[in-house]
Order: C-alpha cells, then sequence, then structure tokens
C-alpha cells in the first residue's frame, strides 16, 4: 500500500492560505519538538512530510476532546 503524505504549506494556516489544522507553522514544529505531533520525515534534502494517516489520527483525537 502506498504511504501518503502531507507537507507543512498542506497542514498549517496561513494568512494567504487555510491548512488542515487552524495553527501556524511554527505551532506545528512547537507540537513536534515537544512530543504532541506525529513526527515527520525527510523524502529528500529539502523537503519534509508527515504520513497522512498519523496526522489524521492526531485530527481525530483531539475532536474527541484528546489532548495534544
Amino acid at each position: 500500500m502506498l504511504q501518503q503524505r502531507i507537507r507543512i504549506s498542506d497542514l498549517a494556516t496561513t494568512q494567504a492560505k487555510q491548512g488542515l489544522l487552524p495553527v501556524s507553522p511554527s505551532t506545528i514544529w512547537r507540537w513536534v519538538r515537544e512530543g504532541h505531533f506525529p513526527k515527520p520525515f525527510k523524502i529528500g534534502s529539502r523537503v519534509t512530510v508527515w504520513d497522512r494517516t498519523e496526522v489524521e489520527a492526531f485530527i481525530a483525537k483531539r475532536a474527541e476532546g484528546g489532548a495534544k
């Protein structure tokens, strides 16, 4: 099965674009550092992505009232 990936530009919300989450890129990176958000992985020297399934599980947990 092909692993679906998602980039920070699709995750985070900026003034120019609505993302999957209503938070800034810096908030996502802080959550990663604090261990609250799934860890990303590199697919190139300048490309970092997240596993879409892990991100969707994070969003579902928050929707159910789970902690960050």
